[in-house]
């Protein structure tokens, strides 16, 4: 990350560039003791990743420089102040500033809201990545059959992305839940939609048919039994990791954006107690919605693969 710091106190920039560089969490490309000397320097602010900017400055404050740079400005703005009006703080949020960090500078809240921001700006690069691979499938023109094959391609690039997010890659049931987005896709796309979802039965039916070795009834039926468990257990461990990142860091991105789409947040705010007082719950004692687990998965790797394409 390349962060940029203006402020006229000498010594927050100082302390600053000290907690950004000894936490490695990026390089310091310029500073600036006030808004109006961006002007002679917005080569390097163009590049920036992140700006720490002071609300409070002589010759061109911050609202003032945010209002001027945020038109073509690309990165995140961090605001920095002692002051806490809320008319203030508001109008600096209205003009771009997305966060927000208090004077005297605290160490810890500096690293946990730099953390959030570089967290956030991965987030957007990897979707916008994905959207610029699907984009990119349809030129020059190819035949439906390459069309169809490539959004397949991408729709299970997002679904591995989405499932790496919600912390299930490695787990047992993570190649169950992309067979079951791989089926949902081939053999549902047409017919699938939020009101007229298959029955659950029907999916873990239908995956473990395709499945090698699966011939006589009876391994079916203990096939079927074996990927509802996988597939349990993977949400379940989905839960923790969840939970986990809300309680390190209610704002982390990941767990503002996952959490209260793919679980009952009354759910995972319990699991967050129990996992603060150290509390273990068998995945059996817990209440897992599978089949909105996987409608949620379905639909959001559908969004991501189709709808942003257009």
């Amino acid at each position: 990350m390349l962060f940029y710091i203006v402020d006229d106190d000498e010594a927050t920039r100082s302390m600053l560039t000290e907690m950004i560089e000894d936490e490695e969490l990026g390089e310091i490309v310029g500073e600036a003791e006030n808004g109006a000397l961006l002007d002679e320097d917005y080569a390097t602010l163009k590049r920036t990743n992140i700006l720490l900017i002071d609300l409070l400055m002589p010759v061109r404050d911050g609202i003032e420089t945010i209002r001027h740079i945020k038109p073509s400005f690309p990165g995140k703005i961090i605001m920095i102040s002692q002051v806490e009006a809320k008319e203030l703080v508001g109008r600096a949020y209205s003009h771009g500033a997305e966060y927000y960090i208090t004077k005297p500078i605290n160490m810890f809240e500096v690293i946990a809201v730099i953390k959030r921001v570089t967290e956030r700006i991965y987030l957007e690069q990897t979707l916008q990545n994905i959207h610029q691979s699907v984009s990119n499938v349809f030129e020059p023109q190819p035949t439906e059959y390459q069309k169809d094959k490539s959004l397949e391609h991408q729709f299970m690039l997002s679904g591995q992305y989405h499932l790496s997010k919600l912390g299930i890659v490695g787990e047992n049931g993570y190649q169950d839940l992309l067979d079951i987005l791989h089926y949902l896709l081939t053999d549902s796309t047409r017919k699938t939609t939020e009101y007229d979802f298959p029955h659950l039965k029907d999916i873990f039916l239908a995956v473990c048919r395709k499945k090698q070795g699966v011939s006589s009834e009876p391994d079916l039926k203990r096939e079927i039994k074996a990927a509802e468990q996988r597939v349990r257990r993977a949400i379940y461990q989905s839960l923790n990791h969840l939970s986990a990142l809300g309680l390190t860091d209610f704002a982390n991105p990941i767990f503002e954006h996952y959490a209260p789409k793919f679980f009952d947040f009354t759910l995972v705010r319990k699991r967050m107690a129990e996992i603060k007082n150290g509390q273990t719950t068998p995945s059996s004692n817990i209440r897992i919605n599978t089949k909105k687990f996987i409608q949620v998965l379905y639909f959001e790797t559908k969004y991501v693969t189709f709808e942003k394409s257009r």
